[in-house]
């Protein structure tokens, strides 16, 4: 069913929960492990009705901000969420202390169960009012940042229209459009400084209600990390830190030399050739319709998937005015229909919208079809594998896109992706820190950021600007302020979608076979275990950082 046909109707969460209390009650009364599953797949459908239907208006409200209608449907979810999701706790306790678990863990699987503990772990009734408050201050947010109106080029632009100038081949004008831009954040600079403190003091004292010292433990159970913790994601970080960060300073050292620069400035940032970074040519659908070309000759898989978006409009991609700003990929249970939200800007970020979000929307519409439900519970690092990888597996089309400056989106793509790793560890480590000290003043946060740049990424140079130069880059980073601790998983998976780089120049079919596998274990198995299971080494296994900057170098020389 095509997207604009999905008929919406505002979910009544006081028949949601008769229903849910006759189903809990049904499931008290079976005889048995079958009869209980029976009921489970019961529970299934009626989430899928739910699910559905508040993603459908989730949508609707971001393709539109100032829609009257949907910004009032996001207003009443934002407050019936929370108390959904607390219902759904009850139902999975009683799956989780079941007489006949074992044969439930058979059905569904041993990561179902451990994530029913943590969420047993990161819930309770008494947070639902702490929750409603989060929710109206990320919508606050993301609203202000939607909201920008930015005068620039004789044309009112918001954030993501801004994109193309801020990645000119004229620094005069990326100079120019950074200024417009930290104007904008300037002016805003209180406003954001003060909903940040508000998210943090929320969290933390949703964390204590719940028993923990501050918001970290309470974060990593809410992000689902079921097979390893804080010491296994430092490590991690160390490892970057000692191996990927000089490797990193090293591409952009050669970028800054490709570009005939003395000294990297922040507005170099993101660009990488003399003559402007290259741009993806044709209208907004003849993208989409490369696209098309592209994933029918990659696989029959991707090709059966990709003709399914199409034909049933399941990508809204234009930038506009009014629409929220960043891209995702979400799903409609129901239609086993994935959807693609993004903006295009004309720049070569249009086209990773057609390989990462699809990435995500691919597997996701594979996983769709697995009658377990829980299967689709994938953690983020491993969702992120599926898109950052598949960003790799179709370069080989790339031409399609870039004509003759394939080969440069290409460099400029390995190299974006190796730099990327030290950034997503710094906004990690700078999480930690937020919410390790949660009394932190807005200026100590900036600080704190500014001290970590000197740390991952010291070749930036934010002198002279108004806003990024005194520690606050962070706040465009909408990650932060909407899904905290959620950041790490974009470092992880992509020294995993690294290793795929370094696969399938030896072995495509093989590199292919292994992702394909990955796709379908979804949520299967641990994270851990799966990536060893389809022959890639995990990125906590000491060594493993070392060993792809080996591999990596001989694509820099």
């Amino acid at each position: 069913m095509k997207f604009k046909d999905m008929p919406y109707e505002r979910v009544d969460f006081q028949k949601v929960e008769k229903e849910m209390r006759n189903l809990m009650e049904e499931f008290d009364r079976a005889g048995s492990g079958e009869e209980q599953f029976a009921v489970h797949q019961k529970y299934y459908e009626l989430s899928d009705q739910v699910s559905t239907q508040m993603t459908i208006a989730h949508i609707r409200f971001d393709v539109d901000t100032t829609d009257a209608f949907y910004s009032e449907e996001h207003e009443y979810y934002n407050e019936k969420r929370p108390i959904l999701r607390n219902l759904m706790l009850e139902y999975e306790k009683k799956l989780y202390d079941s007489p006949y678990r074992e044969y439930l863990e058979e059905k569904i699987g041993r990561v179902a169960f451990k994530n029913m503990e943590l969420a047993r772990k990161s819930m309770d009734e008494k947070l639902i009012p702490f929750m409603q408050e989060e929710n109206a201050l990320t919508t606050e947010y993301n609203k202000l940042i939607a909201g920008a109106k930015i005068a620039f080029d004789g044309k009112e632009l918001n954030l993501s229209l801004m994109r193309p100038y801020l990645v000119h081949p004229d620094r005069n004008v990326r100079d120019a459009a950074y200024k417009k831009q930290s104007e904008f954040f300037a002016a805003n600079a209180d406003k954001l400084d003060e909903i940040y403190d508000k998210l943090v003091k929320n969290r933390t004292a949703q964390a204590r209600e719940m028993g923990y010292e501050n918001y970290l433990e309470l974060g990593y159970y809410r992000m689902g990390r079921n097979c390893y913790g804080r010491e296994e994601v430092e490590n991690f970080r160390n490892q970057i830190k000692e191996y990927f960060v000089p490797f990193a300073e090293r591409l952009h050292d050669r970028r800054r030399q490709r570009l005939g620069l003395d000294k990297l400035s922040y507005i170099d940032a993101g660009v990488y050739f003399k003559n402007g970074n290259p741009a993806p040519f044709g209208t907004p659908d003849k993208i989409l319709a490369a696209g098309q070309k592209m994933y029918r000759e990659l696989s029959p898989e991707t090709g059966e998937f990709y003709d399914f978006m199409m034909e049933n409009e399941l990508f809204d991609v234009l930038g506009r005015k009014t629409k929220r700003a960043g891209g995702y990929m979400t799903y409609m249970p129901v239609y086993n229909s994935p959807f693609v939200f993004a903006n295009f800007n004309g720049t070569s970020g249009d086209v990773d919208v057609i390989t990462h979000e699809c990435g995500h929307a691919f597997q996701g519409y594979l996983s769709g079809q697995d009658p377990i439900r829980e299967h689709s519970d994938i953690t983020m690092e491993t969702a992120e594998i599926h898109s950052m990888s598949m960003e790799f597996f179709t370069q080989a089309w790339m031409e399609l896109f870039f004509g003759d400056r394939a080969q440069d989106y290409i460099e400029m793509h390995l190299e974006d992706s190796a730099a990327f790793i030290p950034y997503g560890c710094m906004v990690d480590e700078f999480q930690h820190i937020v919410y390790e000290n949660p009394d932190m003043t807005p200026n100590e946060r900036h600080a704190a950021w500014l001290k970590l740049e000197k740390v991952y990424r010291p070749h930036q140079d934010y002198t002279g600007d108004i806003f990024y130069g005194k520690g606050a880059f962070w706040q465009k980073q909408q990650h932060i302020y909407n899904s905290p601790f959620y950041y790490i998983d974009y470092s992880l998976a992509q020294t995993c979608a690294l290793q795929y780089k370094v696969k399938m120049d030896a072995d495509f079919d093989a590199a292919w076979k292994s992702y394909l596998k990955l796709c379908r274990l979804s949520a299967s198995d641990f994270f851990t275990n799966m990536v060893k299971e389809v022959g890639l080494m995990s990125p906590f296994e000491e060594g493993c950082v070392k060993n792809i900057v080996e591999k990596l170098e001989k694509y820099v020389k």
